[in-house]
């Protein structure tokens, strides 16, 4: 299992980077050539909302992705340092699972709007993605979200 990770100030420059550096990598982890705008566009989701997410908050802490290659997947995790509702690991009405359904946001913003912006950007994300997970806790919150790799075909 490879894995590459991605640290950068929270700078909505920053983004454009992160989604190239992420579709570079999926590219060579085997990803359908057809998914790769999908991959860039919910990293760049992912990477905004925790961008966001840092300056509404004041935090001065990087944004960490993580690229990872597994066997049959390819996995992307956008992390965040703002701490959720709970220690528990979980966003009550949160995004989980395949296609997962979003409601609530279940995140404390400074500002309704920012709540607003944060529940679209899970929208988006929910419908690039078929396997996304969102988690929050005490330490920040984690978007991981799979594609799966094309079978390499064998040739007698």
């Amino acid at each position: 299992m490879a894995t590459v990770e991605l640290r950068f100030s929270a700078q909505p420059e920053h983004v454009r980077t992160a989604r190239l550096v992420a579709a570079a990598v999926a590219r060579r982890a085997g990803v359908d050539e057809a998914v790769l705008d999908e991959v860039r566009l919910a990293v760049g989701e992912a990477c905004s909302r925790a961008v966001g997410l840092h300056r509404s908050h004041g935090i001065t802490a990087p944004v960490a992705v993580f690229l990872i290659e597994e066997e049959k997947a390819f996995s992307i995790e956008v992390g965040d340092e703002v701490p959720g509702p709970g220690a528990d690991g979980s966003v009550p009405g949160g995004v989980s699972g395949r296609r997962g359904v979003v409601s609530g946001g279940g995140l404390d913003g400074p500002e309704p709007e920012a709540d607003d912006e944060d529940e679209m950007g899970l929208a988006v994300i929910s419908g690039l993605v078929d396997d996304v997970e969102v988690r929050s806790g005490a330490d920040g919150g984690v978007i991981r979200m799979s594609w799966p790799k094309t079978p390499v075909a064998v040739l007698p």
